[in-house]
């Protein structure tokens, strides 16, 4: 089970930010089925070098202020 929960309305304004900070991601990368947070974690963590909680804790930052630009 995944330790968050993302709907894909934030998603589509949370991948932005993701690609802004990390230009190397591709569409593939940040594709993202809703129920799938475990995939898309494991798969992020791999192409950004990082572990897992460092994952889970850039997506929590940048879903509490979807407006803003930063991540």
């Amino acid at each position: 089970m995944a330790d968050i929960t993302i709907d894909i309305k934030d998603w589509e304004k949370l991948s932005l930010k993701l690609r802004r900070k990390y230009n190397h991601l591709t569409d593939e990368d940040l594709f993202f089925e809703s129920g799938k947070e475990d995939q898309l974690i494991n798969h992020l963590a791999s192409r950004l070098h990082r572990n897992r909680d460092y994952v889970i804790f850039t997506l929590k930052k940048g879903l509490v202020d979807l407006e803003s630009n930063r991540l």
